[in-house]
């Protein structure tokens, strides 16, 4: 039969070896799925492999994507529904003082901020983070049902409250009609902070707030779905948690916020 196929013997008995040897992938194949379990589902073949790195596996990237999808883990395709909060030519607009210049060496040098929406069941809810761009760290949050001005400044006094004495933070946003408001504008000139606006619409002169609803919603939303306010407000805080003191990310050098803070500071 060999002869006829035109197969060598040594290919045949090969073959047939491999076939009769056990997965020699079961330990790693087993760690990716407690790494991608533990994470949510939340995390791709790239932080599935930093996850590894920190256990002591040596794995490559592409490796771990071929074992991810032989198991059959795959993270959610982020896809982009963004809340528009302009509502015009109401209030007065800063200048971009930001200029996308993201990158901070210190904490609160660099705040960023906007409002997102979500919907459960009939209801809307909308969410006003602050983030620290010196680690992505949340320094604060609050959420509602409207997107009103008192939301968004009563999360800015929130973090606010968190400075130390002489960090005054820029603090960026886009032009939505809240951070136009007399209420927004005079309680960051009353703390000495410095307003900066994106640019009308340019989403990409405030990425990383765009990048952070873009997570959330993929990778707690979407999975969870919770179907209640109740639900809604437990699931976010678990979420907000998670992101400052576990969820790893690429440019922290796959640190979370609270572990690349704490490296900073020790190297400080």
């Amino acid at each position: 039969m060999l002869q006829i196929a035109g197969l060598p013997r040594s290919t045949f008995y090969d073959h047939r070896r491999r076939l009769s040897r056990g997965d020699t992938n079961t330990d790693i194949k087993e760690a990716i799925r407690d790494a991608f379990e533990a994470a949510n589902s939340a995390y791709g073949h790239r932080r599935i492999r930093a996850v590894l790195t920190r256990q002591g596996w040596r794995v490559s990237k592409k490796t771990v994507l071929k074992l991810m999808r032989e198991l059959g883990l795959q993270c959610p395709v982020r896809r982009r529904k963004r809340y528009n909060s302009f509502r015009g030519e109401v209030g007065e607009a800063s200048d971009n003082v930001l200029h996308r210049q993201f990158a901070t060496g210190s904490r609160h040098t660099k705040w960023a901020t906007d409002v997102t929406e979500f919907n459960i069941g009939g209801s809307k809810v909308y969410l006003s983070p602050i983030l620290d761009l010196h680690d992505n760290r949340v320094i604060s949050a609050t959420a509602g049902p409207s997107p009103s001005v008192k939301m968004v400044t009563d999360g800015l006094r929130i973090a606010i409250d968190t400075l130390n004495p002489g960090e005054k933070p820029l603090v960026h946003s886009d032009q939505g009609f809240q951070y136009r408001h007399t209420l927004w504008r005079d309680t960051l000139a009353e703390a000495g902070l410095t307003q900066s606006m994106s640019r009308k619409g340019t989403c990409l002169d405030n990425a990383v707030m765009e990048g952070f609803f873009s997570h959330l919603k993929e990778e707690w939303f979407r999975i969870q779905q919770p179907g209640t306010l109740d639900e809604f407000h437990a699931g976010l805080t678990d979420y907000l948690h998670w992101w400052n003191t576990t969820r790893i990310q690429q440019r922290l050098g796959y640190l979370s916020p609270d572990e690349y803070r704490a490296q900073t500071s020790a190297t400080a």
